[in-house]
Formats: structure tokens, C-alpha cells, sequence
């Protein structure tokens, strides 16, 4: 199984993985389309290439052109991104992270959005105090 993203692939490669995520599947072509500051086609394909190489992407070919799709399911990829978010950026305190979520005002929590967020912390603290379900 693949390991953590964050520490596997380049920032490059990150951007890549965004769009096959964001697209579900993609040529080289398109790719290039959605990157800012797009490398050339070759490195695009190149880079490609690496990402089956670490088995992050896999290809088919359809005609004469190959359509690549990603081999991580996309709640993995963000699990992984955001621990390194949290590990990076905020001294790995899950509390500093939603803290800075909800302290930010550009962000607009709606109130099922804060009662599912409720119902996550309680069922955390059901787990730590092995209540479980």
C-alpha cells in the first residue's frame, strides 16, 4: 500500500495528483490545462510516469492517447496531506488545526456542519474512554 503522500511526492507531483483527483481522470494534456505555470508536455508525461512508478497513478490507453486515473482513494490522500498540515504547521496539535478552521472568518461553518462536528468530538471521547460503539 502507498504511504503518505506528503512525503513521497514533489510539489509538482502533489499538483498532478490535485487534478486527477479533482478530474477523476486525465491525459497528459489535460493536466497541463489545469496546472498554474504548466512544465512542459514531455515533463508532464514524465512526470506521469514517476507517479506509476510510486504507484500513485495507473494509465489505459485509449487510442492513441493514454488517460491516467489516481490508485489512492482521494480520504486517503487528504487523511495524509492534512497530518502533514498538522505535523508541519502546527506542532501536530489536532486542537491548533480546528481551532485555526473555525477561528478563520472567511470560513462559514453552518449549524449541521458544527452538530455533525459535535457528534465527531463526542464519539472521540466515547473512543478514548473505551466506550466505543
Amino acid at each position: 500500500m502507498v504511504e503518505s503522500l506528503e512525503h513521497k511526492l514533489s510539489r509538482r507531483e502533489r499538483q498532478i495528483m490535485d487534478v486527477l483527483f479533482q478530474r477523476g481522470q486525465a491525459t497528459v494534456a489535460e493536466v497541463r490545462e489545469d496546472l498554474a505555470e504548466p512544465p512542459s508536455y514531455s515533463s508532464v508525461r514524465a512526470l506521469m510516469r514517476i507517479l506509476e512508478e510510486k504507484g500513485f497513478a495507473q494509465h489505459a490507453q485509449d487510442g492513441p492517447r493514454y488517460v491516467y486515473a489516481p490508485t489512492i482513494e482521494k480520504d486517503s490522500a487528504q487523511r495524509s496531506a492534512l497530518r502533514h498540515l498538522r505535523d508541519t504547521l502546527f506542532n501536530g496539535s489536532s486542537e491548533q488545526v480546528m481551532a485555526a478552521l473555525l477561528d478563520d472568518v472567511d470560513t462559514e461553518v453552518t449549524d449541521t456542519e458544527l452538530d455533525r462536528l459535535a457528534r465527531l468530538i463526542d464519539h472521540a471521547r466515547d473512543a478514548e474512554r473505551g466506550e466505543g460503539r
